[in-house]
């Protein structure tokens, strides 16, 4: 095939990708929840059973596009900016950020949308906000889906027992510690809207996360690791085990992530009471929904299909 040729194919496939993401944002519609006169953020697509989607660090809404993408013709797909991030209210102090008002927020966009529970998924942070959302109001989930965060009990175990994952944990007490305009707070410099966007590997979408971050409070990021990251030090007692689930389980896991161990997922299924499933992607890093977005999305439609 001559070069003009593959380059002619190469444009029409890359035009093709654009029209494709141009449309979905043209579908998505905006709007606010109020969490006790905190305003959250979320974009929404389709009609359907109620899909809660929430990201981690750092990131926003737009995570979740692939997957809002593949889910909208058979669910109402509603994909959050967590407090402090992009749209959503940004109180001011470390206190407004502990986990219990970041799971009133998933309730309050659950209420908004006039339902009694939803299939929560969540990522990182979001993953975390989800386990605990689950422990505390069991029946306000339909089914949880998990992305790279183990459970809060193969958590404490790998942090307690697990060296890689000490160290892999390293820069959560950097977080801890510091503040946004600490020279060495983020890979050797300070907290800016550009360095917060290194992971995203797509030019275009780059520069949204780029103004999204410009959008956010950086003292907001490291509140939910002040007020909510496990403590690891000799003189913390050890967590309380967390409470047992009874709901449909997904997880998704980058086996590339560094920073979260694959190891927390062992004994996941001794931890729940219904059905667990645990799907690996050996090539994706930390922001599996991303690296492997085609296998999440794929899968998740298929897993949530054949439980309606």
């Amino acid at each position: 095939m001559k070069k003009s040729a593959r380059f002619l194919i190469f444009c029409l496939l890359a035009g093709f990708s654009y029209m494709i993401y141009a449309d979905f944002e043209d579908e998505v519609e905006h709007g606010y929840a109020d969490s006790d006169g905190v305003q959250i953020h979320y974009a929404t697509i389709g009609e359907g059973p109620l899909v809660i989607m929430i990201h981690g660090f750092p990131d926003y809404w737009y995570s979740w596009r692939h997957q809002m993408e593949g889910l909208k013709d058979n669910f109402k797909v509603v994909a959050i900016d967590q407090r402090g991030y992009n749209l959503s209210g940004q109180p001011q102090g470390d206190e407004n950020y502990n986990m219990r008002y970041l799971i009133s927020d998933v309730a309050a966009v659950i209420r908004h949308f006039g339902e009694e529970k939803a299939t929560i998924v969540g990522h990182d942070w979001g993953g975390i906000v989800s386990w605990q959302f689950a422990f505390a109001l069991p029946q306000m989930v339909e089914r949880l889906v998990i992305m790279n965060l183990p459970h809060p009990n193969g958590m404490a175990r790998e942090l307690a027992n697990n060296v890689e994952q000490q160290q892999n944990s390293g820069y959560a007490r950097t977080f801890i510690e510091g503040s946004p305009s600490d020279d060495d707070i983020l890979f050797g410099g300070p907290m800016t809207a550009e360095t917060l966007a290194f992971w995203v590997s797509d030019a275009e979408a780059r520069a949204k996360y780029t103004e999204a971050f410009g959008r956010s409070s950086f003292d907001a990021m490291l509140a939910y690791y002040k007020q909510n990251y496990p403590r690891t030090d000799s003189n913390s007692p050890p967590p309380a085990p967390a409470p047992q689930l009874d709901v449909p389980l997904l997880i998704f896991h980058g086996l590339q992530d560094t920073a979260l161990h694959s190891d927390g997922l062992n004994n996941t299924w001794d931890w729940n009471d219904k059905d667990t499933t645990i799907v690996s992607a050996p090539t994706a890093n930390h922001f599996v929904q991303q690296d492997a977005a085609e296998l999440v999305t794929s899968t998740l439609k298929w897993w949530l299909m054949a439980r309606q």
